[in-house]
This record gives C-alpha cells, structure tokens and sequence, in this order.
C-alpha cells in the first residue's frame, strides 16, 4: 500500500505502539475491510501483538498484497474474500477460517462503503447499498461470530467502526443512518450477548487520512483538519490502538460503549463531504 494518504505497510510494520509485545499472542482476530486504512492498520497491529489475523474483503489483489507484506515481517496472517452483503458468502467465510485457524477471538468490522451526495438526489439503489453494505452487512458479521462463540461456549468481543453521528458530517446521510444503527445495534446485543461472554463496542473515528479520502475532492479535504477542537486530523493508527484496547484483555469490563478517536468531534465542529452551501457560509 503506497503512502498516498496516511501510513504505508513500512510504517505499519514499525511505528511505535503502547502494547507490549505478546498482548494479543494466541488468539485471532477476524478483520472485515481489512485491505483499507482503518482495517489494516488494526489487522497490523494484532498481527505486531502477536496475534493470528484473517483480512476478510471484497477485493482479492489488495487483500493478497496486505497479507505479502505482513508475513513479509513475521506475522500471521491470512486473505479471505467475502461480500459481506450476502448472507451466503459471510456463512462460507465464518466456515474457511474456523476450518483454518480455529474459532476466533476478535471480530472487527471495518468493512464499509459510501458516496458523497446530497442526500436529496440519492438513487434508490445509492441508498439500498450503503445500508445494506454498512449496516446489515456489519449486522451479518456480528451474528455470524456470535453463534460461533455461543456453539463452542467461548467468550468473543466485537469492535465495530462506525461514525461520529453527533457532529455535523455532511454529504453522506446514508452512512450516518447505517452507522447510527450499527451503534444501537451494538448496544441492544451488548445486553442481549453479555450471557455469553460477548462483549460489543464502537470505535468512532473522526477524521481520519485514509485511502477512503480518495472520494472526496480536495477542497472538501482541505477542511478537515478545523472539524474538531483539535484542529487536526488523525491517523488510522491512533483507530488501531483503540481497537487493540476494545478487543484486548485490558476491556474486559467494557461493553456497549462508542469511543470516540475523533479530537472531540463529537462536541464541536462540521464536516461537509460536498460542497459546502452558500447558506451556511456565515
């Protein structure tokens, strides 16, 4: 992956991390959108840990080329190719690595898609896809995992990755809708799966530089470093970190929440994805 937007695998492979080498040593982790920013850098960082990481993703090449350059430095990991919007396929993937590496430990759903329009000339096809792509999609995951984890009698912990839904993010009200309902999902089966030794949490990234940013243009990209009281933007590691706590031993007590990596995002600031109106101009 080439260090167009955010870290490149070289840097993935080396920069600094707060966890001690072997945290994740001995379990699995299940990554959906794992050939993009946010997803590798998380498969990355359990791989670095010590873990076993299964990249699931629609994409075979790109897929094919995260997994090279993680055993490239030593770690364990694997390609599966998934389409997470049909039922059959998530079945067959939860199949392959059970059969391959055994139940798994972790499940990050970083899979995702979206397109910045004005909500008022989306398709219905436009609307059906992201929804079903990022919020049924990430529902499918979920209770795929969960009815492996219930059959072995093993404990399981889940990190979706959402959206900041409380600040204004602008230009993609599709995404919000899925993603706001991917958070009260997660909070219903929070309850729901804590009998099971479930536990199921949200990352909320802000602004992140990504490969994703590739579909917004550059003046809308311009503006993103002033949508938080921070007035910068993030890196898909500082997400990746997050996600090693959520999924880590060190929250076991933590369940149902949204953690927000956003510069605080969540209390101050807009994005706009599309031009930005007149009207708002103040």
């Amino acid at each position: 992956m080439a260090d167009v937007f955010g870290l490149d695998d070289e840097a993935l492979a080396a920069h600094p991390t707060i966890y001690a080498p072997g945290a994740y040593a001995g379990r699995t982790a299940l990554v959906s959108g794992g050939a993009g920013g946010i997803g590798r850098a998380c498969a990355w960082l359990v791989g670095r840990l010590g873990g076993r990481v299964a990249l699931a993703g629609r994409d075979e090449a790109r897929l094919a080329g995260a997994v090279a350059a993680m055993r490239a430095k030593g770690v364990d990991a694997r390609a599966y190719v998934v389409d997470i919007r049909e039922p059959a396929s998530v079945d067959a993937l939860f199949k392959r690595v059970a059969d391959e590496t055994g139940t798994i430990d972790l499940l990050v759903n970083s899979a995702g898609g979206q397109f910045p329009q004005a909500a008022i000339d989306f398709s219905e096809k436009g609307w059906n896809t992201v929804v079903n792509t990022n919020l049924s999609g990430t529902w499918r995951m979920m209770q795929a995992a969960a009815r492996g984890w219930r059959d072995a009698g093993k404990p399981g912990a889940i990190v979706n990755i959402v959206v900041v839904t409380r600040q204004g993010l602008h230009g993609v009200a599709h995404t919000i809708a899925a993603r706001a309902g991917v958070v009260a999902l997660s909070q219903t089966l929070a309850v729901e799966w804590a009998p099971l030794s479930i536990r199921v949490n949200c990352i909320a990234p802000g602004a992140i530089e990504t490969p994703g940013w590739r579909v917004y243009d550059a003046a809308a990209r311009a503006t993103y470093a002033h949508s938080n009281p921070m007035m910068r933007v993030g890196a898909a590691w500082e997400v990746a970190e997050a996600c090693a706590y959520l999924g880590g031993a060190g929250a076991e007590y933590v369940t149902g929440e949204t953690l927000h990596v956003a510069g605080g995002a969540q209390l101050w600031g807009e994005t706009w994805t599309i031009a930005k109106p007149d009207y708002f101009r103040v």
